[in-house]
């Protein structure tokens, strides 16, 4: 778990408020951050999901230390309800989702998550499936294309689509090297105060390939079903699609429905609403964590109670 730095760590403990003699979840455990927060807060039980084996096996240690009362389970967060019945647990107090790749896997360059270090072009959570490598290799210039855009937002992404292809005809692009280099001469220079020219791409085929926003869809679902009347809801994302996704449900689950135009407020209507939104705007790292851990900058934490009557 070294090197492994958990973002708005206190913010999530505080948005669950853990209880003793209660159950949560940590959707997403990583480098075991938020699990290990809630534990310390209370003397209650965490249920740990992730998909990564590599995190599975860094975590036994955690496992351990926090006996009998940190559960670590194999699977993706999309699918915690039916993980937590075959654990026997029909409800939780609170789940806790930390979106995108972890430090962990970022900083590994033979996961090939980053261009910061040349290594294969892989991008697999689970190891094993379509490779980020698979994809660029084999998907057609328009499919390519139509990826960085929806999970980029590369605005040159046709010209960065064609620049692949013409490269794959002289021989396979295999390394996270390879391929940011061609990016780069595809996009062209960037402002000084702008991300490099590849991080787009490189973020939109890490979501293709795990079928990040789809996972995202059918956790926050997931989590809302394992709720107990009280219970609470806290995800960090990391970039817009992900902030939008998470807004958009809360609002909706919440009875908020968009205004007539985009100057005009959302209606606001308790009818058939399951969830409270706590957070009209997202909670954001202070200058302290962001000095400290610079990838911070860009989280967004929102949180949402469950409604109604604990049995």
């Amino acid at each position: 778990m070294t090197g492994h730095v958990p973002v708005l760590v206190q913010e999530v403990v505080e948005a669950l408020a853990p209880r003793d003699g209660r159950r949560y979840v940590d959707g997403t455990f990583g480098g075991g951050g938020y699990a290990r927060g809630i534990l310390d807060r209370a003397d209650c039980q965490v249920i740990a999901i992730d998909r990564d084996p590599d995190a599975l096996a860094a975590g036994r240690a955690l496992v351990e230390r926090y006996t009998p009362r940190l559960r670590l389970i194999e699977g993706r967060f999309g699918d915690m309800a039916d993980l937590l019945s075959a654990e026997g647990v029909a409800e939780v107090d609170g789940v806790a989702l930390d979106l995108g790749v972890s430090s962990m896997q970022f900083d590994r360059a033979e996961r090939g998550f980053s261009f910061r270090a040349s290594g294969p072009l892989d991008m697999r959570m689970e190891k094993r499936g379509r490779s980020a490598a698979d994809l660029v290799n084999e998907a057609d210039e328009a499919e390519l294309a139509d990826i960085l855009w929806r999970y980029g937002e590369e605005r040159r992404s046709r010209r960065v689509a064609r620049a692949i292809v013409e490269r794959r005809r002289q021989k396979r692009i295999e390394t996270t090297g390879e391929l940011a280099e061609i990016v780069r001469r595809a996009v062209g220079p960037s402002a000084k105060d702008e991300s490099d020219p590849a991080t787009r791409t490189f973020q939109a085929l890490r979501i293709a390939v795990n079928d990040e926003l789809g996972e995202l869809e059918r956790g926050l679902v997931a989590a809302e079903s394992v709720l107990a009347p009280g219970g609470r809801l806290a995800v960090v994302s990391f970039h817009s699609l992900e902030d939008r996704a998470v807004k958009d449900f809360v609002r909706a689950r919440a009875g908020r429905t968009p205004g007539p135009s985009r100057h005009a407020p959302p209606a606001a209507t308790t009818r058939g609403a399951t969830l409270r939104d706590l957070t009209r705007r997202p909670v954001t790292p202070g200058a302290a964590e962001i000095a400290a851990n610079p990838r911070a900058r860009s989280a967004r934490l929102r949180v949402a109670e469950k409604l109604g009557d604990r049995a």
